[in-house]
């Protein structure tokens, strides 16, 4: 378990994105896992909640890499879809995802996002999505062009 923990963390720390936004990954199982990502003024909107587009951004990364667990580390995102439930305001945003069913080449995973503050664990948004393996030869558009 230790091997896959530290190679989920290595490709966590590969998304120059992810090391801007300071997602952290706290728990790696067989079929799930946990990202978290603590709030700062710099990701919220004008209202004062944490962006949409923040809370979709580690819904869609955690579906991704709990269908890396079923899949292998080659994968992309196919798809997702994400209900917003509540605001999030100040404290850590907390995804847990899991894997749903795999298949030889895609999996189905859903996600919880929830919003960490003083002990208490709040529901903020749900996310469902599916998770392609990518082809031995690169993304879909490289193996367009190379033919």
């Amino acid at each position: 378990m230790t091997d896959l923990v530290d190679r989920a963390r290595g490709a966590l720390h590969a998304q120059p994105f992810s090391v801007l936004l300071g997602t952290e990954l706290m728990h790696v199982g067989t079929d799930e896992l946990t990202l978290r990502l603590p709030v700062r003024d710099e990701l919220r909107q004008q209202h004062g909640f944490v962006h949409g587009g923040v809370i979709g951004y580690l819904a869609d990364n955690a579906l991704t890499f709990a269908g890396a667990l079923a899949l292998g580390p080659r994968v992309v995102t196919a798809e997702y879809k994400i209900n917003y439930l509540r605001p999030a305001l100040k404290g850590t945003l907390v995804a847990r995802a899991r894997v749903v069913h795999a298949a030889r080449h895609q999996a189905t995973c859903q996600c919880s996002v929830y919003v960490m503050e003083n002990g208490d664990e709040r529901l903020v948004a749900l996310a469902q999505g599916t998770v392609s393996r990518m082809s031995e030869g690169g993304p879909p558009e490289e193996k367009i062009q190379a033919d």
